[in-house]
């Protein structure tokens, strides 16, 4: 069942790789539409150190890391976004030399055990089946002392609530939860999204220390992202129009799509 599901989100991911419907200004807008990325990712502090980003997508970040000094090194599960970010560092003139990108699955790093001062990864691992095992798997390569910054996907969520009131509640079925709502139709299929305390939970039971877990809204919770195909349709045009975005921005991050994940090895 896991491999049908993994070959589905691979699928998914191979036919649009995240970002790339912002064409050209993708890196412009990446930050600007969630401005918290480059603070959280701190690239900086990167400077000198081996660094993994699990789930490279259209190279914005990657790039970044490697503009700060890092030794990067990057994977993502499909082809294509190794395509996309190879051709990013290519356009900025980076040099083949100061990093590495492979295809690889998160639940089976081709690493060996305490290579990695950091592992960076922004909205991946929850698209994985086995999430746990892909935090194992980075826990397992990260040196003692190393770090994970890694966002994952947070419930209860404004997009979570959007997702069931369309997907569960105008279908007669509001007993399925929000998580139920954002597995079967949030981006690729079989996208999990954790409480705090469920995150916290599994990050102590893998042996990670120090652990720092705060929500965050995003673009999805806003409704500021651009839409996918599927979300065209005028009655979709007019939900974008008349949302009540100022009353989500007073509610502030407790109810935000995004976990922002900081734990270290011991």
């Amino acid at each position: 069942m896991n491999n049908n599901l993994k070959i589905a989100v691979a699928a998914h991911w191979e036919a649009e790789t995240c970002g790339v419907r912002y064409g050209d200004e993708i890196e412009k807008l990446r930050y600007e539409l969630e401005p918290y990325i480059p603070k959280f990712a701190d690239f900086g502090s990167a400077k000198g150190k081996r660094l993994l980003e699990i789930g490279v997508g259209a190279g914005v970040d990657f790039l970044n890391w490697i503009r700060a000094g890092s030794h990067a090194t990057g994977v993502d599960l499909t082809n294509a976004a190794i395509k996309i970010t190879k051709n990013r560092l290519n356009e900025n003139k980076i040099s083949e030399h100061t990093y590495s990108l492979a295809a690889a699955d998160a639940e089976n790093l081709p690493f060996g055990n305490n290579e990695f001062e950091i592992v960076y990864s922004w909205g991946v691992l929850h698209h994985t089946p086995d999430t746990f095992r892909a935090f194992s798997e980075v826990f397992r390569i990260l040196k003692p002392g190393g770090e994970v910054r890694a966002m994952i996907y947070h419930v209860p969520s404004w997009t979570g609530l959007m997702l069931w009131v369309r997907h569960c509640l105008l279908k007669g079925k509001p007993f399925r939860g929000l998580k139920y709502a954002i597995y079967n139709h949030l981006e690729s299929p079989g996208t999990k999204a954790y409480t705090v305390g469920e995150a916290r939970n599994f990050l102590q039971q893998i042996g990670f220390k120090n652990i720092h877990l705060r929500t965050t809204l995003c673009a999805g919770d806003l409704l500021t992202i651009k839409a996918s195909k599927k979300y065209k349709s005028p009655i979709y045009k007019l939900i974008w129009a008349l949302y009540p975005r100022w009353l989500v921005r007073i509610l502030g991050n407790r109810f935000g799509l995004n976990l922002l994940i900081k734990a270290t090895k011991p």
